[in-house]
This record gives structure tokens, C-alpha cells and sequence, in this order.
């Protein structure tokens, strides 16, 4: 298998997971790329804190949002191990583009796939979209899915 995965295309792939709908789609595009490629899958999701925030209250906010994410990754986890694909999970804190970024790097993914929120553009003006500013900065191709 390790002779297989050196001549692959992707090796590791990273999927940014909030959660939602397309996430899930992202997650399972990933699945079905990794089987094919033999390449191995993390699920990266990334808690936010609140703003500013007191140390009690963010403690609640990760415990709450690990909670909800390692919920999100119970049937993508089943879904990965009936196809015998390679996955992991992972829950950081921070700023979801910039982490996912840095995810991409320090994993040395060699894909990064994101599911697109559909966002107004005045939230996109104001706050960015996060598969923008990812497609934008991360060291490796990068997948939106809708």
C-alpha cells in the first residue's frame, strides 16, 4: 500500500467540516476520492471563539462546538470505514480560514476540500468567505464543493 500511495496524486486529503450540508458533501467526495486514489482522509472542523471572550466562556464555547462537531463526524467516520478508506478527525480553535490553512500545511495535505456556504454579499464584504480566502492562500490545490 505505501508503494501504491507514492504514486498517487493525492496522498492526504483534508476536508474543512462546519457541519453543514455541503461540508457533509465535501466529506463524502473526499471518501470516494480517497478510495480511488488510496489516499488517506482528516476531517479538520474549527471551533470559533466568541469575541472578545472570557476564559469561562470560551471553554464553554469549545466544549460546545467539539460536542457538536464530533456528532457531525460519527456517520462520515462509519461511511470512511465501510470503504476502507483511511480517516481521521480533528477539532481546532481559531479563525476557520487561517487554521485550515495552517491544517493544510503542518498535514501536508495534498488536497483541500471545503463545501461552499452560500453567504450575502455583504457578509462576504465584511467578514471574507473562508473557501476564498483558503483557495487564496493555501499551499495546495483546493476543491469547493456547492
Amino acid at each position: 500500500m505505501a508503494d501504491r500511495r507514492r504514486n498517487t496524486i493525492f496522498r492526504k486529503i483534508l476536508v474543512g467540516f462546519d457541519g453543514s450540508t455541503q461540508s457533509q458533501k465535501a466529506a463524502d467526495l473526499a471518501i470516494g476520492l480517497a478510495r480511488a486514489t488510496d489516499a488517506s482522509v482528516l476531517v479538520f472542523a474549527v471551533a470559533r471563539p466568541p469575541e472578545p471572550a472570557t476564559s469561562v466562556e470560551l471553554e464553554a464555547v469549545i466544549d460546545e462546538a467539539r460536542q457538536h462537531y464530533e456528532d457531525g463526524f460519527k456517520s462520515i467516520v462509519e461511511k470512511a470505514r465501510q470503504d476502507g478508506v483511511e480517516l481521521t478527525t480533528e477539532v481546532a480553535v481559531g479563525h476557520p480560514a487561517e487554521q485550515i490553512i495552517h491544517k493544510a500545511e503542518t498535514a501536508k495535505a495534498d488536497l483541500v476540500i471545503l463545501g461552499r456556504r452560500g453567504t450575502s454579499m455583504f457578509e462576504k464584504w465584511i467578514l471574507g468567505s473562508i473557501s476564498e480566502r483558503v483557495l487564496r492562500y493555501a499551499h495546495c490545490p483546493v476543491m469547493v464543493v456547492r
